[in-house]
């Protein structure tokens, strides 16, 4: 079972051996209505950069080259960029980096992208090789030779294979990275596409196996069948065979709904099908499909998380609930028998409670084994637990601090689980761990920058409420405490995503290796805490993440760490509308602001692309909610007569989550009032900004050259 994900991972509702999925935060075009609407505006001078929401046209695109070519000129003409770019591009390109696996019948699969891959390898092999130092790997698909075939840009997007056999996989692929993708049938037989085999046009949604002539598919099927957040409103099940047109309908939900999907749970013996209807984020129902089409809705709370697998039904806890006599904490993981419960029983036990510093990090099912991954102040604790009895041992030869992931080789079959563990200056370990027994490391990561002279710290900020905030700190060692060290302080704080340690070359190499100091804070509406900690900040309390944030330079500044004019914010997706509320509401506090593929618009962000999708966490700003969401809208709170720090914009023209609308138009705002500003939006690359290693390369060296160029003098 695989945990509920948030915010730019994807949204899980997890089902045994499937997981039913959408992407986070959210077409590559806005909508005919979105686009009249911003023709609208720029025409009545409501907002006269509404053009530049138009994706494609041809004058947007001009202007973002121009600031391309300007942003260019300024940070990447120097020998210092050229060296920082190509030693991140080496970092990427490594083919020491450890290549992660997952079992495929009889196979160890892997994706793998480097300098003579940009578009990358999906390859195998087998566990007796993967142990070597250099295993042998035999190709299966070669992205960049059916690019050049094709004339295409495809990214991957992943392969699901059909069980027991493993001969048929559906593989999606992505035109340049956006989140809409294609799907295609391939046969791992002979390694070749399947001829007439299933095809699903380029769209959001997906396909899922029912058998080898059955799937489920969730896609737009034409006008009317796609929600206002842009995701599927309706799954059909489709036939071999036979027309997509043909294909019937399973289950429809309502165009407010955010997404509709479905998929079948092969675990011999307990072969169930699901519907899964996302509201909205934390608001789900799950379904129970029977052999005669008739769905059943599992009654449990629609905020939270249900899991499925074999015989046991998982319950985590978004909010209070009452069953059989008893009330369950939220943020509490409890379980019962499926068939007990879709019988009317209501009898669980509580394998996870929370603490005031204590938070459920994630499940994860062996054959045997349930193992439960504990935070507690942000560092983990793993515990293995035995199903029925639920006997609660320790897992043997967790390290005691950093980032630690637990996933199962093959919960069909075995106990074992890949154990991953990692920090902010001690490289990803990959072992292989039979429960009960000391780990295997089987691959390290190399080290890609000198952290000798650096030491991990943690550290808590008081915020204006009293809340105690933590936060991470990487520093040199001999650290002076005069404010004069060039500061990198990042964040996210949303969708109940947690800030973990994690080892970064370019971090390291961008920010570490040149003495500055690297802050990671922990703010509310993160997952840190739990339910409790993203709830914190839903909404007309969105100003609380703020205020936390605020509070870690704050106490940087106070400790003498740094100083405003040496402390720089980085933050990506909500991380950008955290960053650009830093920047509109305290300029003061910071020398540098980086803007990285973000909301600022909170006026119009909900009907642009998968906008709408995010109102559980920011508010519907059509409705009364407008008078909370504007407080942290920079779109609006941007003033021409302030003073602001220097700021760098980042997007992407192909993510189709996050509208680069709303990057453009800030910068417009500000350049057009003669602020210090710069832009520069990929072409392609989706959400993650980059489509390949060399555009990632070059996205990270650009922020990292502008904020150590304005925070080091």
């Amino acid at each position: 079972m695989s945990t509920l994900s948030k915010a730019c991972k994807p949204l899980l509702v997890s089902v045994g051996m499937i997981s039913i999925g959408i992407a986070g935060l959210g077409a590559p075009v806005a909508t005919a209505a979105a686009a009249e609407e911003a023709a609208k505006m720029t025409t009545d001078g409501s907002d006269p950069y509404a053009w530049l929401e138009d994706v494609q046209g041809e004058r947007p695109l001009a202007w973002v080259r121009e600031r391309n070519a300007q942003a260019e000129a300024e940070l990447a003409a120097t020998p210092a960029f050229k060296t920082l770019e190509a030693d991140i591009r080496a970092i990427l390109d490594s083919d020491a980096k450890i290549p992660g696996v997952m079992k495929i019948g009889d196979h160890y699969y892997n994706f793998w992208k480097d300098a003579k891959h940009q578009r990358g390898l999906w390859r195998r092999t087998t566990l007796a090789e993967y142990r070597k130092d250099k295993p042998a790997w035999e190709t299966v698909i070669d992205l960049d030779a059916l690019n050049k075939a094709e004339g295409e840009n495809w990214v991957w997007h992943g392969a699901d294979c059909l069980k027991p056999q493993y001969q048929r996989c559906l593989i999606a692929l992505s035109r340049g990275g956006a989140d809409a993708d294609v799907t295609r049938e391939f046969d791992l037989g002979t390694q070749t596409w399947v001829k007439d085999g299933y095809f699903r046009p380029e769209a959001k949604g997906g396909l899922q196996w029912i058998d080898r002539d059955n799937v489920y598919v969730f896609t737009d099927f034409g006008a009317g069948s796609m929600t206002s957040s842009g995701y599927p409103r309706i799954v059909k099940q489709w036939k071999r065979g036979t027309p997509l047109s043909a294909a019937s309908v399973v289950y429809e939900g309502t165009a407010e709904d955010m997404y509709i999907s479905a998929g079948h749970d092969p675990t011999e013996g307990f072969e169930r099908d699901f519907v899964s209807r996302t509201i909205a984020f934390y608001n789900n129902e799950l379904y129970l499909r029977g052999a005669d089409g008739k769905l059943t809705k599992i009654d449990a709370p629609n905020s939270a998380e249900k899991g499925v697998h074999r015989e046991w039904l998982t319950l985590e806890l978004r909010e209070p609930y009452s069953a059989g006599g008893k009330t369950y904490k939220p943020g509490s993981l409890i379980v019962t028998r499926f068939d007990d419960f879709m019988a009317g029983k209501r009898d669980f036990t509580v394998l996870f409670e929370p603490t005031e510093r204590s938070s459920l990090a994630g499940t994860t099912w062996t054959r045997n084994k349930l193992v439960l991954n504990v935070m507690e102040d942000v560092k983990y604790k793993l515990s293995v637990l035995t199903p029925g009895s639920w006997q609660r041992s320790e897992f043997v030869g967790a390290p005691a601090f950093g980032s630690i992931g637990v996933s199962a080789v093959d919960d069909d079959e075995s106990d074992d689980v890949w154990l991953t563990a990692t920090d902010y200056l001690t490289p990803t370990t990959l072992s292989l761990a039979k429960l009960g027994q000391q780990p295997e490391t089987l691959k390290t990561m190399p080290t890609f920058f000198d952290g000798s002279n650096n030491v991990i710290e943690q550290h808590f900020a008081t915020s204006k409420d009293g809340t105690k905030v933590p936060y991470f700190m990487v520093r040199p060692k001999n650290l002076k405490l005069d404010g004069s060290t060039p500061t990198l302080l990042y964040g996210y704080g949303g969708f109940e995503v947690s800030m973990t340690p994690g080892y970064s070359g370019g971090v390291g190499k961008g920010w570490l290796e040149k003495g500055g100091v690297y802050v990671v804070a922990n703010i509310r509406g993160g997952g840190e805490y739990g339910p409790r900690w993203h709830q914190a900040a839903l909404k007309a309390n969105r100003h609380k993440a703020y205020e936390d944030f605020a509070a870690v330079a704050q106490d940087l500044i106070a400790r003498k760490v740094t100083s405003p004019k040496h402390l720089g914010v980085q933050g990506g997706s909500n991380g950008g509308l955290l960053t650009g509320n830093m920047l509109t509401q305290y300029p003061e506090l910071f020398g540098a602001v980086v803007v990285q593929v973000p909301l600022l618009d909170m006026k119009r962000y909900s009907h642009l692309l998968a906008g709408a999708s995010w109102m559980a966490e920011y508010g519907d700003p059509d409705t009364a909610d407008w008078d909370f969401i504007k407080t942290f809208s920079p779109y609006h709170l941007f003033d021409a007569k302030r003073d602001y720090p220097p700021t760098l914009f980042t997007t992407s023209t192909r993510d189709d989550r996050v509208h680069p609308g709303h990057a453009r138009k800030m910068m417009a705002k500000m350049l057009e009032a003669g602020k210090d500003v710069r832009y520069y939006e990929n072409i392609e690359g989706g959400h993650g900004g980059s489509a390949n290693n060399a555009q990632a390369a070059h996205m990270s060296a650009l922020a990292y050259t502008f904020l150590w160029d304005k925070l080091s003098k």
